[in-house]
């Protein structure tokens, strides 16, 4: 029996697995919104901008380990995209976009609503397609699901003109599919798992640096085994977080521009570094020229184009996190050396002098409401049990260090790319994705504006999705880069004219709140967290003044950091000794 190519289309979904599709339909995908419309096994939810449908299907990707779908439609519709497909590829995120396209008679005539979605998107996604044939239409889904979920993950976008759905073939979705173009490797190279292992066990200031290579690639479990066989501290990066269980004792905190001041350290003065799933961003290791002088590295990842791309590496290892990891815990446990228990002492001790700073200790007050308080109650009442998407900046960063998360795939924030408008539709993909579970989107008034509009989506699918806004009336990260940097000239960062955020959640249907003094923080949230099936709206007017510390500015090394005025302003180890 022959099918159009847009129940093809809805076939290949089925068949794949895929429960919901985000989307915004026109004009050249209305045969495959006809297709949708006729069957019930593939649920699409209708975002109220492209862009939020790409960040929504990027939320369930995150926060399920399954791919995202997004659908939208030519021109406008694709482009309108771009910034959600950027987002995921930086923090190499799988989802699968489908955009509709002009029919193939009418490429490249400037048709109505006609742009060239293959060349626009070719810089951002892992790999694209325009299908010109039906009869290629189900072996090419096929490919993009194996290419944006296999190796390093990532998006990849199909292209698809509107004849292509209104023609129809027979139908056959591959149960496999091999491209002689792409192997992945999966298996790490057993010689250099055994040569890395040697070199770890026989370290006398070790650190274990992970990022989030190892929640993509399922590796958080054999990690957590092998960093407490060892009994060697851990950091993990902003994407990681989770990945190592953030209330072990093992765990230094976050690290790079906003981590602790122990990690930094720690990892400023290691002898041996074992970087697994992580790829040195300059938001991690300041000047190169000063990262971690004394060390020697092992580095895991999927990806051989990460290795040795911004640090020199030692022991490259190119494979599967969570592959390579069971390998070397076989060998630790197998291994004649055993580690320096006494070098290991001194080294925690260390550390432990470190952390008795108290780095992301601030100023408390009964007048003002500081951001940190906020974010830790939420954690105290939620018991780190949340799904937490954020948007970008300050609110952000005191998420990532306030908020202590103990499992994988529960903190989903957009690391590589930075996006604002980022946080709220990423709760709603997270939210279908787990829908008895409690989703708070940590956000700020400049950032939430950007994608204000999904308000609306979580009306119609009533979404209970919990929003704590931290409002200081700034766009808070760049302010405080004025001060810091530009002599206080706040140029454009404060936030004039904005709405009345209770309002404005209320006549979407939803329940807002607005909290100014410390005292009603508890309060305020408890109530939200019990108002299961509705969606509330915490306005929290916050400290204007506030600043995320540490900090290590531009130029400078790990061990360089600006301490909060808590610590007499001291930006050194020799100054704070």
């Amino acid at each position: 029996m022959e099918l159009t190519g847009a129940e093809i289309f809805v076939r290949c979904l089925r068949d794949e697995g895929v429960e919901y599709v985000f989307g915004y339909p026109g004009g050249a995908s209305l045969h495959i919104y006809d297709a949708l419309y006729k069957q019930d096994a593939v649920k699409h939810i209708l975002t109220r901008h492209e862009q939020g449908a790409a960040h929504a299907a990027d939320g369930y990707a995150r926060s399920s380990g399954k791919p995202g779908v997004a659908l939208v439609t030519s021109g406008p519709g694709v482009t309108n995209t771009v910034t959600g497909i950027a987002t995921a590829y930086m923090d190499s995120i799988p989802i699968v976009v489908f955009s509709g396209q002009v029919a193939t008679s009418l490429i490249g005539n400037d048709a109505f609503q006609e742009v060239d979605a293959v060349g626009i998107t070719r810089p951002c996604v892992k790999h694209n397609f325009l299908v010109k044939d039906v009869k290629d239409l189900a072996a090419t889904i096929k490919k993009a699901f194996y290419i944006a979920t296999t190796g390093r993950p990532g998006p990849v976008l199909v292209d698809i003109p509107k004849d292509v759905t209104a023609c129809k073939t027979e139908y056959h979705y591959p149960k496999e599919i091999a491209l002689r173009s792409y192997a992945p490797v999966t298996k790490g190279h057993s010689g250099q798992i055994r040569k890395a292992v040697d070199l770890i066990v026989q370290a006398k200031r070790p650190m274990v640096y992970t990022g989030g290579g190892v929640i993509l690639g399922e590796g958080s479990k054999p990690l957590t085994e092998l960093v407490r066989l060892l009994g060697y501290p851990c950091t993990n990066t902003l994407m990681g977080l989770g990945g190592f269980p953030a209330t072990d004792p093992l765990f230094v905190g976050m690290l790079g521009m906003h981590g602790t001041y122990e990690a930094n350290m720690a990892m400023h003065e290691c002898d041996v570094l074992v970087a697994i799933g992580a790829r040195f961003d300059d938001r991690v290791t300041g000047d190169l020229a000063k990262f971690c002088p004394h060390a020697r590295t092992v580095h895991v990842d999927i990806d051989p184009a990460s290795i040795s791309k911004n640090v020199p590496v030692e022991i490259p290892i190119v494979g599967s996190v969570a592959a390579v990891l069971k390998e070397m815990i076989k060998l630790v446990k197998d291994s004649k050396t055993r580690v320096d228990k006494a070098a290991l002492q001194a080294w925690w001790k260390q550390i432990d002098e470190w952390r008795s700073l108290g780095c992301l200790k601030y100023e408390h007050s009964d007048k003002v409401i500081k951001p940190q308080a906020v974010i830790e109650k939420l954690h105290e009442l939620t018991a780190g049990g949340a799904f937490i998407t954020s948007d970008v900046g300050q609110h952000q960063m005191w998420t990532a260090q306030f908020y202590k998360f103990d499992k994988p795939r529960r903190w989903i924030n957009s690391g590589g790319l930075g996006t604002m408008g980022f946080g709220l539709p990423a709760a709603i993909g997270a939210q279908f994705a787990h829908p008895g579970e409690t989703v708070v989107c940590v956000t700020g008034e400049a950032s939430i504006q950007m994608c204000i509009q999904e308000l609306s989506t979580c009306k119609q699918y009533s979404l209970p999705i919990k929003i704590v806004n931290l409002n200081n009336r700034y766009m808070g990260m760049v302010r405080q880069w004025q001060e810091f940097f530009y002599d206080r000239r706040y140029s454009h960062s404060y936030m004039d004219a904005l709405p009345d955020f209770i309002k404005l959640a209320e006549s979407y249907g939803h329940v807002g709140m607005q909290i100014d003094k410390p005292a009603d923080v508890e309060g305020a949230l408890k109530e939200a967290l019990k108002l299961k099936d509705r969606l509330v709206f915490m306005d929290f007017i916050t400290d204007q003044t506030e600043n995320v510390y540490p900090m290590i500015a531009a130029g400078k090394g790990q061990h360089e950091m600006q301490l909060s005025p808590c610590h007499r302003g001291a930006t050194s180890e020799r100054e704070l000794a």
